[in-house]
């Protein structure tokens, strides 16, 4: 990598931004029609260069964000890998959702089925705004550009301004990799300042955009693309409390051992992640409240620090807003390095849940005690849209069932007896859920299902044969998986 790549530089001018679309938009068929190995391979080549260059990129990341050398190696780490599940993923042509359905004189529904064939088409040039949490994975080579380079589309990265220099550096390697191996150029694109991302979200070529990121600056640009001539998909994870429910029984078996979980939770890369429990309800007097102030008092986990100056700031400002209430009292922690636990009761969060179901994004949770089981789950069903919702139980009865059910009606995630950090990037995995988790719950983030995000479906009515692509042809010259009149083959 050159060193000028290094130097954070100016922002994106505007035309420097219509120039960058335009290349996108000229890319877009192109990139499309790009034999699915060839497309792979692109990704391949993207993870090789990362791993490469991971002695040069993580003392750059650790210069920007204040994070640990161990945590950005695992998340470097991650990223390649996300990388290469997703070429994995184009070489299967699965994604493509293919369905045939022969042409039927005798179709039981009253008239002849036409001849039918359906598959996924990628939507077009996409506009990605990086997070700051996660500078490998959220951001430049993170997920959304994976997933979207996956589904044939090109990508314009609008760069986090929380580790910009970090972001040319990933950008150059991306670059490198795409003219390597062959891609359009306009494939891929970086641009920097937040005019420049609006102006992007708002140019007509740009047909997606997706947002990691605040649910104030997420909702505002999601505004901004319904707003538009030609309203657009805007994928954005916005903000999550993902609330912790411990039943009484749980509490009772296991108080030393939720404890710790909890303050390795809440402590986990300073509390800065879209995962961490903001909010655990347990029963009055449960132990696990004793067991959390003595774990604080003798062996503290270290939360090591904020990302940055601004980042501090809106943390700062969200704990104070919860604990002016005056129903809220420090519990715990708060000292430099440390987590800081508030409590309150689960009257007072049913009486203000617009003042205190609020993300702190930072190294605290507030504790909520509830008096039995029909408090728990009145306080289970109003929470709002969340990312992921815990459950801890010792068995499968009605009160389990009942916050099990809760759950799946708030969030894309419903865990049992487990922590919802340290997020798995798998076929199933599912990152998203109801707003204001996202701004669209029928997606994912995270895992393989994220490129349908970028994908639309086309069917082929009773089209020559000559005239079909040859994902559709009857053949199947590229061996796609296909449903054949509604069934797959074994």
């Amino acid at each position: 990598m050159t060193e000028t790549m290094v130097d954070p530089g100016p922002d994106t001018t505007a035309d420097e931004v219509d120039s960058a679309v335009a290349a996108a938009a000229a890319a877009a068929k192109p990139w499309a029609a790009l034999a699915r190995p060839d497309r792979a391979w692109v990704l391949d080549g993207i993870a090789d260069r990362l791993d490469a260059h991971a002695a040069e990129l993580i003392p750059l990341a650790m210069r920007e964000t204040r994070l640990p050398a161990p945590r950005l190696a695992g998340e470097l780490k991650r990223t390649s890998f996300q990388l290469r599940l997703f070429a994995q993923t184009v070489r299967d042509g699965g994604f493509l959702d293919v369905r045939i359905d022969t042409a039927d004189a005798e179709w039981p529904m009253g008239a002849p089925r036409p001849d039918l064939r359906r598959m996924n088409i990628p939507l077009g040039p996409v506009v990605n705004f990086a997070a700051s949490n996660f500078p490998f994975a959220f951001s430049v080579a993170g997920g959304d550009t994976a997933s979207a380079l996956a589904a044939g589309c090109p990508v314009l990265v609008k760069a986090n301004p929380g580790h910009q220099a970090l972001s040319r550096a990933v950008g150059e390697l991306i670059a490198e990799a795409i003219v390597e191996c062959g891609a359009p150029q306009g494939t891929f694109g970086l641009i920097f300042g937040r005019e420049a991302g609006v102006r992007a979200l708002t140019h007509p070529a740009i047909t997606a955009a997706a947002f990691t990121g605040s649910t104030a600056g997420g909702r505002a640009l999601y505004d901004l693309a319904c707003a538009r001539p030609v309203p657009i998909p805007f994928y954005g994870e916005l903000g999550s409390i993902n609330p912790v429910f411990v039943t009484a029984a749980a509490a009772r078996a296991r108080a030393d051992e939720i404890a710790e979980g909890l303050l390795t939770a809440v402590s986990a890369s300073a509390g800065q992640l879209c995962t961490k429990p903001g909010l655990v309800a347990l029963p009055e007097e449960a132990p696990v409240f004793s067991a959390l102030v003595e774990l604080l008092r003798t062996r503290p986990v270290p939360t090591g620090e904020l990302l940055n100056d601004a980042i501090a700031a809106g943390f700062v400002q969200a704990v104070d807003q919860v604990r002016a209430h005056p129903a809220v009292e420090v519990l715990a922690g708060g000292g430099t390095g440390e987590a800081l636990l508030l409590a309150t009761t689960a009257r007072t969060v049913l009486a203000d849940r617009d003042g205190l179901l609020r993300e702190m994004f930072g190294p605290a949770t507030l504790l909520v005690s509830y008096q039995n089981t029909e408090e728990l789950l009145d306080l289970a069903r109003s929470m709002p849209g969340q990312l992921t919702v815990s459950v801890f139980g010792d068995s499968a009865d009605d009160t389990t069932r009942s916050l099990v059910a809760a759950a799946s009606d708030t969030a894309g995630r419903v865990l049992w007896n487990s922590w919802p950090t340290g997020l798995s990037v798998t076929y199933a995995q599912q990152h998203g859920g109801p707003y204001p988790a996202t701004t669209t719950p029928t997606t994912t983030s995270v895992g393989t299902a994220a490129i349908t995000r970028f994908l639309r479906p086309v069917v082929y009515q009773s089209v020559p044969y000559d005239l079909l692509p040859l994902e559709l042809r009857s053949d199947n010259p590229l061996s796609v998986p296909r449903a054949v009149n509604g069934a797959r083959p074994q």
